[in-house]
């Protein structure tokens, strides 16, 4: 097992934000699991998708981190749910039980996909004010598998670990990313190694979206390369400053850069109605 595990900010965080259980399904047996840290004046706070199979700690994080910079921060494990649509309903149901009109969703591989279709699914009743995709598909064509994929319930868990690893690049990688790949393989996630041509996919559909690359980092940069991840949440999220989306507590917020905010919110509405 990989140094993170055991480190202690890892250590620090699952002492001290707890683990919340949520049954919002008419069945018992779908619990959502969440870690809610951060002021609770906050009604329109950043979630966290993780990817197929994962924990919500994997993005412990970027709780640490936003959360002492004074944002609300969600992060998720969801039940199993056997379409999309059943996913989002379920989604739908936790954010009225949490009592949030409106959030910012960041989605890292299947969670980027989930965020996608639940934007969708409420385009009528907005409930997504803003997406951060990580590493993110727009179709899960891609991940057709061979005929092992039938089997894959009923491997034990080191079989399934085995297959992920052979996904992985098996030339030198940093420590860090190493420790990132080891905790996400411990959970058996999926490898959200995307190819070129699903990388282009998400670009045409999103042709005014900001794009932050990652030099390295791999497919879990929350986890080995947390801090540039944070810089580029923080700066996606600086734009709601000052207004009934903001993530933060308003009191973390600088009078000067409310006003730097207020100045650039009037501009764009000029733009806006030119």
């Amino acid at each position: 097992m990989g140094e993170i595990k055991v480190s202690p900010d890892y250590n620090w965080f699952r002492s001290t934000v707890p683990l919340k259980k949520i049954i919002v399904d008419d069945d018992d047996s779908k619990v959502w699991s969440l870690y809610d840290a951060g002021p609770r004046s906050i009604r329109c706070p950043l979630i966290f998708l993780p990817p197929v199979s994962g924990t919500a700690d994997v993005f412990f994080q970027q709780i640490l981190a936003l959360t002492g910079w004074g944002y609300r921060v969600i992060a998720l494990q969801y039940p199993v749910y056997w379409d999309h649509l059943e996913f989002c309903d379920g989604f739908r149901k936790l954010l009225d039980h949490l009592q949030l009109d409106k959030v910012h969703l960041f989605g890292a591989s299947l969670g980027g996909f989930l965020a996608q279709k639940f934007a969708e699914y409420t385009h009528k009743s907005p409930r997504v004010q803003s997406l951060i995709l990580c590493n993110a598909f727009s179709d899960t064509s891609i991940f057709n598998q061979t005929w092992t994929a039938n089997s894959f319930w009923l491997m034990p868990a080191f079989m399934l670990k085995k297959i992920v690893l052979g996904n992985f690049a098996s030339g030198p990688v940093d420590p860090e990313m190493a420790d990132g790949i080891d905790f996400m393989v411990d959970r058996v996630f999926d490898q959200s190694a995307l190819s070129t041509e699903a990388k282009e996919e998400m670009y045409k559909l999103y042709p005014n979206g900001r794009r932050a690359h990652l030099k390295t980092g791999g497919n879990f940069p929350y986890l080995c390369r947390s801090a540039e991840v944070n810089l580029y949440i923080q700066i996606h999220l600086l734009q709601f400053h000052g207004t009934r989306y903001a993530a933060i507590d308003p009191s973390m917020v600088s009078a000067e850069e409310l006003e730097v905010q207020k100045i650039s919110l009037h501009t764009s509405s000029e733009q806006e109605e030119q």
